[in-house]
């Protein structure tokens, strides 16, 4: 059967679902939530993700002043609070209080990380670069947190224990994370 040649679009999935909190610095300003999933590593070392945000979102503001935010991973456990922070505004609402959600300041950042969250990915800006409908937001990971509870014997993560799941942009649906199909390397 051939192939259907569609327009130019972003269908590249699966795509984690995370939620990035972030703050403005400064006495009695207020953190926030953007669900995004326009997220990736850019680099090994040192360590690096990319996040893509709309310029007219809330959040974007707050990194571009901060200078910092944090990647957190949720559970499907957080799977409602990951939705809901994704579809209302840090303007409007405190996601942390309406989502039950636990700010944490970090010591590098500055910024807070979802304390619900099993691991917490703190990062400093690096890099903003103007992509479109998108800045891409480059930071350099500056510290990693992850509970124990979801460490392994050996010291590292266990995916297996943390209930995953990822976004497909596509059909606009959340899918949990499956079984094992190989070994790097191995297959």
């Amino acid at each position: 059967m051939p192939k259907k040649s569609l327009d130019p679009q972003t269908i590249l999935f699966p795509l984690p679902a995370v939620m990035v909190s972030c703050q403005k610095r400064g006495e009695g300003e207020k953190p926030n939530i953007i669900t995004l999933s326009w997220v990736g590593v850019v680099c090994s070392e040192p360590p690096m993700l990319g996040i893509g945000v709309r310029k007219n979102r809330f959040s974007w503001d707050l990194i571009a002043h901060s200078k910092g935010f944090v990647v957190n991973i949720p559970t499907g456990d957080l799977l409602r609070a990951t939705d809901f922070c994704g579809m209302r505004s840090g303007k409007d609402v405190d996601k942390f209080a309406e989502a039950e959600l636990t700010p944490v300041t970090c010591a590098e950042t500055g910024a807070p990380l979802i304390k619900e969250c099993p691991v917490n990915l703190e990062c400093e800006l690096k890099e903003m670069v103007e992509l479109g409908s998108h800045t891409l937001f480059i930071g350099q990971i500056v510290a990693t947190h992850i509970d124990s509870e979801y460490m392994d014997e050996k010291g590292r993560p266990d995916v297996d224990k943390m209930n995953l799941f990822c976004y497909c942009p596509a059909a606009h649906e959340y899918r949990a994370i499956g079984d094992v199909l190989a070994v790097y390397g191995k297959a």
